[in-house]
């Protein structure tokens, strides 16, 4: 898949027939921008690209601290300006459906927040769970891992983590994009002593709350998460946290019944 704009993993929209020497048709598929968890890229959601695309333009850009951008110091303000603006310059429309998750969910959070106009419909995964008090010790602790461990050992647990777990479909992608672990840890920290549950109800779109069944750090508040916002909720099967690679199409089918749902609102 190519990357657009040198930080963001897109797909061409499938071919149309067209009569020789006439423009092929526009193409007006509604934009999903999909934002990634910690440490890794936009190459983490290659599957939901590559399946969605079909009815919709899918666009899956690296966050700052990450990817093709990890030289650029990631806090939350500026993650969340930058994917308004890559919204408003690169969504049909200047729109999007929204989707994140872990990091990339709370930081279309902040999005949808702070830029309504520009986010469709919001989708997040693994984001119910607030770092504040007790639980942003674990937030600082998987930072302090990420900074402190040799960058050699990362690598190579995470590189042999993904390739046992995951089929080549899924793993290629994410290992040939490689990790950001100082990126991540100075995300992690960033987002110690936010609050998200009051940017959820901020927002006046439709949003969907998702969570692996077995992601048990995040699932506890999920209900009053998903009460205080209005939002609709789903929980994937057998999946932890990373519930779109765990169970890419059950995932996939969340997403495309969501953002069905959010277009046809709007052409109501």
């Amino acid at each position: 898949m190519p990357w657009n704009a040198s930080w963001c993993m897109t797909r061409d929209p499938p071919a149309q027939p067209h009569e020789a020497g006439q423009p092929g048709p526009e193409d007006d598929r509604p934009t999903i921008v999909f934002l990634h968890g910690t440490r890794l890229t936009g190459a983490s959601w290659a599957v939901q690209v590559e399946d969605l695309s079909d009815e919709f333009h899918c666009l899956a850009p690296d966050l700052p601290g990450h990817g093709l951008v990890a030289t650029q110091s990631f806090t939350l303000a500026g993650a969340a300006e930058r994917i308004a603006d890559f919204i408003a310059a690169e969504a049909h429309g200047g729109r999007a459906i929204l989707v994140g998750l872990s990091l990339g969910g709370y930081v279309a959070t902040a999005v949808a927040a702070g830029w309504p106009e520009r986010v469709a419909g919001l989708a997040v995964s693994g984001i119910t769970a607030e770092p504040v008090g007790v639980r942003s010790v674990f937030y600082r602790g998987l930072a302090l891992v990420l900074e402190r461990l040799p960058k050699r050992a990362l690598v190579a647990a995470n590189r042999r983590y993904f390739a046992r777990r995951y089929p080549p479909r899924i793993a290629d992608p994410i290992l040939a994009a490689g990790f950001s672990f100082d990126g991540g840890a100075v995300a992690l920290r960033a987002l110690v002593g936010e609050r998200f549950q009051s940017r959820l109800e901020a927002y006046p779109g439709r949003i969907l709350l998702i969570n692996g069944q077995l992601d048990l750090f995040f699932r506890p508040r999920e209900r009053s998460f998903a009460r205080a916002a209005a939002a609709d909720r789903v929980v994937i099967r057998r999946a932890t946290h990373l519930a779109n690679l765990d169970q890419p199409e059950l995932f996939t089918t969340a997403i495309r019944r969501f953002a069905r749902s959010v277009v046809r609102a709007a052409a109501d």
